[in-house]
């Protein structure tokens, strides 16, 4: 009988920390009631529900996206020094 070796693939690794500076940005306004187009904005910036907070790299692309959605979310500069 052959033998048949099979490797196994391996998991991607869990999250990982942004590179660089980040801000905390926290969903506090439901879109219910809001442009479709906004409540997309908020799904790809990571939040989920009322109270849910990401941390997302500061750059200019991250920066628009919170910009149209300002009256949903608040935001904090996270310090750099962790």
């Amino acid at each position: 009988m052959a033998e048949t070796t099979t490797t196994r693939r391996q998991k991607p690794s869990g999250p990982t920390a942004p590179k660089g500076p980040t801000l905390k940005v926290t969903l506090v306004r439901s879109t219910i009631g809001f442009d479709r187009k906004q409540g997309q904005i908020v799904q790809g910036l990571g939040l989920r529900r009322i109270g849910h907070s990401v941390e997302v790299l500061d750059h200019p692309a991250m920066r628009g996206m919170i910009q149209k959605v300002r009256h949903l979310v608040t935001v904090e500069q996270v310090p750099s020094n962790r």
